[in-house]
């Protein structure tokens, strides 16, 4: 009976999955071959997830995300420990500098913006809120990869080894390896235009109480507006900022636990 649940909530969570940005609308006859449910299983799903507001549809037109999702946001945003502890830090660099400053969680093997600031006139952001992006590219993907134990490490960087050759990383697995030690003993990543053509990234881990980053800080601020100097004074201060960060996130989770 616990494998058939089990097996039930992962199909029925399969049907959210099948919306992504490049596809926000499926007909039922879409989904049914994009997931091969015979049509009694998926509409018996749809009208599970229907009423639970999670998914919605008009007359003669397709499914797209329902409302259920707007309410879950508004509670995650007043709920999230790294949100809520995270905006002065964010406030307090967009103070400082003409940039755009970002909390990204790291989602599985994507990493997810979760809030973000901005001071510049004209900001420029490949991660707005709620899109995720492969963890693989840019300084926010490495400050994370870069604390990662190395049992978790090698597999990533094995499965996303055309992408971090492609940003100069190292040519083999040992080579990245080599890249990411240089960028834990500095305490923070820096990418130029990887992400953003023109942006320069500047970012450090999160921890929550556990060894492994669970998040990242980052400063992106183009590139016309700083020299090695300037680099390297906001990722002291970004760097600085993750480890506060992390203590106040490891100490409300002592709070909670005591």
């Amino acid at each position: 009976m616990t494998t058939t649940a089990v097996n039930s909530l992962e199909r029925l969570q399969a049907v959210l999955e099948v919306f992504t940005e490049d596809r926000l609308e499926w007909t039922p006859e879409e989904m049914m071959e994009a997931l091969g449910y015979s049509r009694p299983t998926l509409y018996r799903y749809l009208k599970i997830l229907k009423a639970a507001g999670l998914l919605t549809s008009m007359p003669n037109t397709g499914f797209t995300l329902g409302p259920k999702i707007v309410e879950l946001d508004y509670l995650l945003r007043k709920s999230d420990a790294l949100m809520n502890s995270g905006a002065p830090f964010l406030e307090n660099l967009v103070s400082q500098y003409s940039c755009t400053a970002l909390l990204v969680r790291w989602y599985g093997e994507k990493i997810l913006c979760v809030d973000s600031r901005s001071s510049a006139k004209n900001p420029i952001s490949s991660y707005p809120r709620g899109r995720p992006m492969p963890l693989s590219r840019g300084a926010i993907g490495r400050s994370i990869m870069a604390f990662l134990p190395k049992r978790h490490l090698v597999p990533l960087i094995e499965k996303t080894m055309a992408d971090v050759k492609a940003v100069g990383l190292g040519d083999t697995p040992e080579e990245v390896q080599e890249s990411l030690k240089r960028v834990r003993k500095a305490g923070f990543a820096v990418a130029y235009g990887e992400v953003t053509p023109g942006v320069v990234g500047i970012a450090a881990p999160v921890f929550d109480a556990g060894r492994s980053p669970i998040a990242s800080i980052c400063c992106t601020i183009s590139g016309s507006l700083v020299d090695g100097t300037t680099i390297d004074a906001i990722g002291q201060q970004v760097r600085q900022a993750g480890g506060e960060l992390s203590t106040a996130l490891a100490s409300r989770r002592h709070q909670q636990t005591s």
